[in-house]
């Protein structure tokens, strides 16, 4: 018998059609990838599988239950580490073990065994709240929670967005490690060396099965989607002499603890600056100094040539800023999102409507100025919140993990996105977790415990430190870390 059997399973919402007629099985024991762009019907088939959603037509069943009429079955044999939400942030981490073994009807201690591999490695934080965690400790507070009532199954929806490589390969060891106990493994993810770690996995577009194979099978097959073309670029051709940023031993500490330790380095004019590190190096404290939220300890630092502790207010006013987590606002229409933006970075209302009308001829988005952001695909609201934080020319933009848990085809528009502005002059800093577009950089710094271990192009480091790709370059030097967050 199948640990998951799922036949002509149907899903809407309002005209849109979530899953259509979604039909796939996944082998006890067996750790099996749904991949997809977003918007693909990834998240609705999870908590379909999970009983949290019911379907419209079709039936699934788990471990030989259905999903409807045996929820309360279903429940105590599934674990669920959803993307976007698993932890209580203001909860402990041993509260939160706590709170989802009660959840399950279970204890910590009853259900020790199965999780000790994974909680012994946070277990000495076990009365820190889970919002200071690092990244990858999060993860696998996450997956301990997901796995203390011993399920038979476990879903992970996208469970490594926004962690780093190294962390994310640890996960993945864990995983390795679950499927030697018999668990049954159900993963998404946008990382194609972690869609090759599975088994098998089943391709979902626009709702519906476009092919289940061997991942080598589905990656070539539907190459144009996860492995298009590089992007042809003049690296440094439109870089000038001036300095936009200038670092020099900056330090920011709490109480004792250094989160970011003497760092120094400039960047200049129309350069695309990579800004690299594991969860908890520092980049994040780094990057709120020279956007103005954040006041260093010691050390200076200019910013289009702003004093980064006295003038913080003309930096805002002078760079642009999107990140993964918030760059426009759902419920307001495109038409809007620009006119706010606009009037936050001081522009005038003349300018405002005269450069709205063009850069809505630009994206084109002329017929949908009026339309709600939420409504708009992914790689539109991608294209949009990138062009909002450059809309008033400033002269360097920040971009922190701007494409996370994006597909390759949309990461490789959006790149084209980052080059135009570049060309125009516009300085771009960008941190990013994808190590192929660390390579697309014209120059990256890597930090490990607050310190800049290593800055170049990414062909010098990759020469550098004798690695094929800055993927092994990046997990030589962060696994040098002997700190566990920020």
């Amino acid at each position: 018998m199948n640990a998951i059997e799922v036949n002509h399973v149907s899903k809407s919402y309002g005209p849109v059609k979530a899953l259509d007629d979604v039909t796939f099985s996944v082998a006890k024991g067996e750790v099996f990838g749904l991949i997809g762009p977003d918007g693909a019907g990834k998240t609705s088939m999870f908590r379909i599988l999970c009983s949290l959603l019911l379907p419209e037509s079709g039936t699934s069943t788990v471990d030989g239950f259905d999903v409807v009429s045996q929820m309360k079955e279903i429940r105590r044999r599934v674990g669920y580490m959803p993307g976007k939400f698993s932890l209580y942030q203001d909860l402990t981490v041993e509260e939160n073990l706590q709170f989802f073994a009660t959840l399950f009807g279970t204890t910590v201690e009853e259900g020790y065994d199965s999780i000790r591999a994974i909680y012994s490695q946070i277990e000495r934080f076990k009365h820190r709240r889970a919002g200071a965690l690092s990244g990858g400790m999060k993860q696998k507070l996450a997956l301990s929670c997901a796995l203390v009532h011993s399920p038979s199954v476990l879903f992970l929806d996208e469970p490594t967005t926004g962690v780093d490589p190294v962390s994310r390969k640890e996960l993945w060891e864990m995983l390795a490690g679950l499927k030697e106990r018999g668990i049954t493994i159900v993963a998404s993810t946008p990382y194609l060396d972690e869609v090759r770690r599975c088994q098998r996995v089943a391709f979902l577009d626009q709702g519906r099965i476009r092919g289940i194979g061997s991942p080598e099978q589905i990656l070539t097959e539907f190459a144009d989607i996860f492995n298009p073309p590089g992007i042809e670029h003049d690296k440094a051709s439109g870089i000038s002499v001036e300095n936009v940023i200038e670092v020099e031993h900056l330090v920011k500490a709490f109480g004792s603890f250094r989160a970011v330790d003497d760092i120094s380095f400039t960047v200049r004019k129309g350069e695309i600056f990579g800004f690299l590190g594991a969860n908890g190096a520092g980049k994040t404290t780094a990057m709120h100094m020279l956007t103005g939220l954040n006041q260093p300890t010691s050390g200076t630092g200019r910013v289009v040539g702003y004093d980064i502790r006295t003038e913080h207010e003309q930096i805002k006013r002078h760079i642009g800023y999107m990140s993964q987590k918030f760059s426009l606002y759902e419920d307001l229409t495109v038409a809007e999102n620009i006119r706010l933006f606009a009037g936050i970075y001081g522009m005038d209302d003349a300018s405002i409507r005269r450069k709205t009308d063009v850069l809505l001829k630009q994206l084109p988005f002329s017929d949908h100025k009026d339309a709600l952001v939420k409504s708009l695909p992914l790689g539109w609201k991608q294209k949009l919140a990138f062009s909002v934080s450059i809309f008033h020319e400033p002269g360097v933009v920040f971009l922190d993990e701007p494409t996370g848990g994006v597909d390759p085809a949309t990461r490789r528009q959006f790149w084209e996105l980052i080059y135009e502005a570049a060309g125009r002059g516009i300085t771009v800093f960008v941190t990013t977790h994808y190590m192929d577009e660390a390579e697309y950089c014209d120059r990256i710094s890597i930090m490990v415990d607050g310190k800049i271990k290593a800055m170049g192009t990414p062909e010098a480091l990759m020469q550098e430190y004798k690695q094929p790709d800055m993927d092994h370059v990046f997990t030589l030097l962060a696994r040098q870390a002997t700190r566990s967050s920020d």
